[in-house]
């Protein structure tokens, strides 16, 4: 049988492995899927020693969307552009990596919930790995200009930099970002993930009908969705559908088939 998993810290929360055993039951596929916690530093190792144990793919999630990259030997166009991945495909003795985050939330937000990109400005909060695996997608969907907003300044220009020929993308600071609004707001960090805090953003950033999305999921709002319903959001959605979408393209990639989304969601969110 081959071993497939997701692989993070912290991951016991992820819904990965229900996922893929609906995918995998839905489609005939032959396989398992587990949870991995990899210790902070030691991802290679914990990659390696998956490999011994037969393992052929592996979702990344938070914090190791960089390290799967550098730990590739080859890569797709999407992964090559954003620098991170989020899908490991055993081929050969070396590793492919793609990212399949961006396809996953376009499709989320323009299909699931309606939302227009198109012609729009978006706010990006964050600079890492999972910032960087919607860009490229996003910038596709033509909107009228993409911010990016991070703690360390310098990660999001170099973001910005980065990614400018694919659109109108430009770095703000948190003092410069106070007094601007916008259509769309993705929180593509990890604030909020441990429980409650104070998050560093001013308020005012939604215009009215608004969207808010947040890439972490959650059985309960998540720290982001609850301060956008404060500011009075109507329109939100966490990252389930996102990692639905994103991981019936990792299925694809591996076993050849792609799955139908739509029974997942009425199972994961009856």
């Amino acid at each position: 049988m081959d071993k497939y998993a997701v692989i993070g810290n912290p991951v016991a929360h992820s819904k990965s492995p229900q996922i893929h055993a609906a995918f995998a039951q839905a489609t005939g596929q032959d396989m398992s899927y587990d949870r991995l916690l990899a210790p902070l530093g030691g991802f290679a190792s914990a990659v390696d020693a998956f490999v011994r144990d037969g393992g052929r793919g592996l979702n990344v999630t938070v914090p190791f969307k960089l390290d799967a990259f550098a730990v590739a030997r080859t890569a797709s166009d999407r992964a090559q552009a954003a620098g991170a991945c989020n899908t490991l495909k055993r081929e050969g003795d070396g590793w492919y990596a793609d990212n399949t985050d961006g396809a996953g939330i376009v499709r989320d937000l323009t299909i699931n919930h309606g939302v227009r990109i198109a012609g729009c400005d978006l706010l990006v909060l964050g600079a890492g790995g999972a910032a960087r695996g919607v860009l490229v997608p996003l910038c596709a969907e033509r909107p009228r200009s993409i911010t990016i907003c991070n703690r360390t300044t310098a990660k999001a220009e170099a973001l910005a930099v980065r990614f400018a020929e694919r659109g109108p993308i430009a770095a703000r600071t948190l003092a410069t970002l106070a007094g601007r609004d916008f259509d769309v707001v993705i929180n593509a960090t990890s604030a909020g993930l441990a429980g409650d805090v104070t998050l560093p953003w001013p308020d005012g950033l939604f215009r009215p009908h608004a969207f808010a999305y947040d890439l972490i999921y959650a059985d309960a709002p998540t720290t982001f969705l609850r301060w956008a319903k404060a500011q009075g959001v109507q329109r939100a959605a966490d990252g389930l559908g996102m990692l639905i979408e994103q991981a019936a393209e990792s299925f694809c990639l591996w076993r050849g088939v792609r799955p139908e989304t739509a029974p997942v969601f009425a199972l994961l969110r009856p």
